[in-house]
């Protein structure tokens, strides 16, 4: 998943074919885009003598695991840059937030569905312990269940081996509340703009503004946390 790929003389395609390999996963994707991941050194694709930009498997790849990463995960793309070198490197980096490392190819694939006797199977939770966590609006409430509600019910079972209850959490659902509304009401001119990008271009600078909420948020719980050896 290497930013440049060794060069290859066939089967490369246009930033038109991209487009129409990505666009039914990412219907805002546009040349813009994609122009922007390359200036911000995120994918280098192949140039012909004339300059015209072409693009490998790889690079289309690279390029959906970030959107991905965006549009998913919610991380900046500063971030995304150090998971990806990190991939690069033959390391299976961990996400900022979850316990679970994940490779280029388990991002890329599709979300499950699962039940909730596959939930439990899988977590090791109890029907209580989903249940409450449903209660504390922590996960949503009935099936399916998709991977992130695997993540999260994984670090519940942790958490309740040291006492902590979903019902200890509830403040966690309204306090992501507020700072999603924050960051609409942040990106909502950008979202207005008569432009074709415009809503792809929202939701990068969400995904930029959640990141960055995150690392605060990280800071001011370590800087808490650091009160305990005092």
């Amino acid at each position: 998943m290497s930013a440049k790929p060794a060069r290859q003389t066939s089967g490369l395609l246009s930033i038109g074919q991209v487009l129409q390999r990505l666009s039914s996963e990412f219907v805002d994707l546009s040349p813009s885009k994609v122009r922007f991941l390359e200036d911000q050194g995120l994918v280098t694709p192949e140039r012909t003598q004339s300059g015209y930009r072409k693009f490998s498997s790889e690079h289309v790849e690279r390029i959906r695991t970030i959107l991905t990463l965006q549009r998913d995960h919610y991380l900046p793309l500063k971030v995304i840059r150090t998971y990806l070198d990190d991939v690069d490197e033959g390391r299976q980096p961990q996400l900022p937030g979850g316990n679970v490392e994940l490779s280029g190819p388990s991002i890329l694939s599709t979300e499950r569905r699962l039940t909730r006797a596959e939930l439990l199977e899988e977590t090791g939770a109890s029907r209580r312990l989903v249940l409450d966590a449903q209660q504390a609006q922590i996960i949503t409430s009935g099936e399916p269940y998709t991977d992130r509600t695997v993540a999260i019910v994984k670090a519940l079972v942790e958490l309740a081996g040291f006492g902590i209850e979903p019902r200890h959490l509830r403040g966690m659902h309204s306090a992501a509340a507020r700072e999603a509304a924050l960051i609409e009401q942040a990106v909502k001119p950008i979202a207005g703009k008569r432009s074709a990008n415009a809503k792809s271009n929202a939701q990068t600078a969400a995904a930029e503004l959640a990141g960055h909420i995150q690392s605060i948020r990280d800071v001011l719980t370590q800087n808490a946390l650091g009160t305990l050896s005092q």
